[in-house]
C-alpha cells in the first residue's frame, strides 16, 4: 500500500507542486468508495491535478463543464433510434468514465446536479428504464469557486451528503508558488498531464488488491465509539442548526480504514479519525443563523468537538 502511495505521489509530482495532503485524501476516497468535492479559487491547479492522478493510477478521465443551461441528459446521454438496426441504441453520456471531472459543479441548476445522485451512490444509470453499471473505479471529482456567487446555485444537502471528503484547495507556499514558475513559467496555456510525463503507477489489480486490504482494516469497539461520538456531538453543538447523520459515521470510519491501509497498518488508530473528521464533516453541517452572522465556520465546529471529546487509548 505505501508502495502505490509513494508512486502516485512521485508521478503526480511531476505536474504538480505540494499538495500532498489532497493526492493522499484523493487516494483514500478512491479506496473507500467515496467521490471529492474540491473547493478552490480559480488557478490553483484543481483540474491538472485529477488528470494527474487518473492517469497516474491509469485510469479513464472525463470532464463534465457545468453551465446553467445543461441537461441531465447532456451527462447521462441518451437513446437515439438507429434506422439501419431499426431500434433504439444508447448514446453514452460523459458520465461513462472512470475519473469524472465536474468542473463547477454550482454552476448548473440543482435538476441537472441531481443526475449525478445515482451514479454517486450506486454507480449505476438509469436511461429510459434501464440501468447500466459505471464499475468499481468510477470516482468523481467535482470542482467549484468559493468566491463567485453570481450565476451559481449551492449545492443541496443532499447532494453534499454524496461527497466523502470536501477539500480546501488554498493557495501554496512562497517556495512552491516559485516552484511552479519555474516549471510552467515557460509554456504556453495550460500544461497537459500526459505532454509532461505522467505514468502508471498502478495497476487496476493493485487497486482491486488495495480495496481488499481496506476491508480487512480492523477498527475496535473503541474506536467506533470514538467516530459516532464525533458525529452525534455535530447535533449538540450550540453553534450548529444541523448536524450530521449516519451516513457520515459510516463514511468517516470507511475513510479511516482506508487511511490506515495506506499507511500500512492494519487497524485504525484515533489519529486517523482525527486527520479525516474536518474533510469529511465540514461540508455536511448546516450552521445557525447567529452563528454565521458571528463568522464562525462548520471547520471551528469540528475543532471545538475533537478537542472536548477525549480520544480512546
Amino acid at each position: 500500500m505505501g508502495r502505490i502511495t509513494n508512486n502516485v505521489r512521485s508521478e503526480v509530482g511531476k505536474v504538480i507542486v505540494g499538495q500532498l495532503e489532497t493526492i493522499e485524501l484523493m487516494l483514500t476516497s478512491l479506496l473507500s468508495g467515496g467521490h471529492l468535492l474540491l473547493e478552490g479559487v480559480p488557478g490553483t491547479a484543481k483540474t491538472l491535478l485529477v488528470q494527474a492522478f487518473a492517469g497516474s493510477l491509469g485510469l479513464k478521465f472525463g470532464r463534465i463543464q457545468f453551465t446553467p443551461d445543461m441537461m441531465p441528459g447532456d451527462i447521462l446521454g441518451t437513446n437515439l433510434f438507429n434506422f439501419q438496426k431499426n431500434e433504439f441504441t444508447l448514446t453514452p453520456g460523459p458520465i461513462f468514465t472512470e475519473t469524472l471531472l465536474a468542473d463547477e459543479i454550482n454552476r448548473t441548476p440543482p435538476k441537472t446536479q441531481a443526475a449525478l445522485l445515482q451514479a454517486m451512490n450506486e454507480r449505476t444509470v438509469t436511461i429510459d428504464r434501464q440501468t447500466y453499471p459505471l464499475g468499481d473505479d468510477f470516482l468523481v471529482v467535482a470542482t467549484q469557486n468559493p468566491i463567485e456567487q453570481q450565476g451559481t446555485y449551492p449545492l443541496p444537502e443532499a447532494q453534499l451528503d454524496r461527497f466523502l471528503f470536501k477539500i480546501d484547495i488554498g493557495y501554496p507556499s512562497r517556495e512552491e508558488e516559485a516552484e511552479i514558475v519555474r516549471r510552467h513559467g515557460g509554456s504556453q496555456g495550460m500544461p497537459k498531464a500526459g505532454a509532461l510525463g505522467v505514468a502508471q503507477a498502478a495497476s487496476k489489480e493493485d487497486i482491486a488488491q488495495a480495496r481488499r486490504n481496506v476491508s480487512e482494516v480492523l477498527a475496535s469497539d473503541p474506536v467506533v465509539q470514538y467516530i459516532v461520538e464525533i458525529v452525534r456531538a455535530t447535533r449538540r453543538h450550540p453553534s450548529v442548526e444541523t448536524g450530521a447523520s449516519p451516513r457520515a459515521a459510516v463514511m468517516l470510519s470507511s475513510a479511516s480504514r482506508a487511511r490506515a491501509a495506506l499507511q500500512g497498518r492494519a487497524f485504525v488508530i484515533p489519529d486517523d479519525v482525527k486527520a479525516l473528521s474536518l474533510p469529511v464533516l465540514r461540508h455536511r453541517l448546516v450552521m445557525t443563523p447567529s452563528a454565521e452572522i458571528g463568522g464562525h465556520s462548520p471547520d471551528q465546529a469540528v475543532l471545538d468537538i475533537l478537542a472536548q471529546l477525549p480520544a480512546p487509548r
